[in-house]
């Protein structure tokens, strides 16, 4: 049964419901060898995540023209890459499928463009059906940490009471904007990131799997 006060969940794709984390970095990597002729610490990557390719390529290019060569270089590798490296979470996709069972309105926000998503969710057996809004970087024009990504997929989801809603991220990217939206925050702790360098965006709750992830639908939000 769903929860009495939390009824829609939002999830960022990238680190949060796929693990891509081998591709993303295996792909900073290879451009940085080409453009830089050095490999630079993946710190350096992880800092910039859970923004659209092109913000996070001016971080390290020289010139706008160098950043974009850099993303081209970066979406060659990936998509070379793509389907060998990604996966899903363990026990993640049947962990959505059961939530679409018991009632709740799911969604996707993230920062990866729609091409990219969609192909990402298909190659881990995740069902576009399942989820009632799939907003990417495609369909914006402010990007996360900016609330609008979020917004627009409550609107898209039917969901008209944001504080309804719990947004499910692994950067602090994602939690500062489902915060922004008004939503309830999860840090999800099986991502890249360590619980210190998510505490600056102050989620409501930390999430260290799935059984904590369920914890907080079970009994909505106090």
């Amino acid at each position: 049964m769903t929860a009495a006060y939390l009824r829609t969940v939002l999830f960022d794709l990238d680190g949060t419901l796929i693990d891509s984390a081998e591709l993303i970095l295996g792909s900073f990597r290879h451009t940085m060898r080409v453009h830089l002729g050095r490999e630079l610490p993946d710190a350096e990557w992880l800092r910039t995540m859970g923004q659209p390719l092109e913000a996070q390529f001016l971080d390290f290019a020289r010139s706008p023209e160098e950043a974009e060569a850099m993303l081209a270089t970066y979406l060659e590798h990936n998509a070379a890459m793509h389907d060998r490296l990604l996966r899903s979470f363990p026990g993640m996709r049947e962990y959505v499928e059961g939530l679409v069972g018991r009632g709740f309105r799911l969604g996707i926000v993230t920062s990866k463009r729609r091409e990219g998503t969609l192909r990402g969710l298909e190659l881990c057996g995740f069902e576009v059906e399942w989820f009632a809004a799939v907003v990417t970087a495609s369909d914006v024009e402010r990007f996360k940490p900016d609330p609008e990504p979020v917004r627009r997929a409550l609107e898209a989801a039917g969901e008209g009471e944001a504080g309804r809603s719990l947004f499910v991220g692994d950067s602090v990217h994602d939690l500062r904007a489902g915060r922004a939206a008004g939503t309830h925050t999860g840090a999800a702790l099986w991502g890249p990131y360590s619980r210190e360098e998510l505490a600056p965006a102050a989620p409501d709750h930390w999430l260290e799997g799935l059984d904590a992830l369920d914890a907080v639908l079970e009994r909505g939000d106090e």
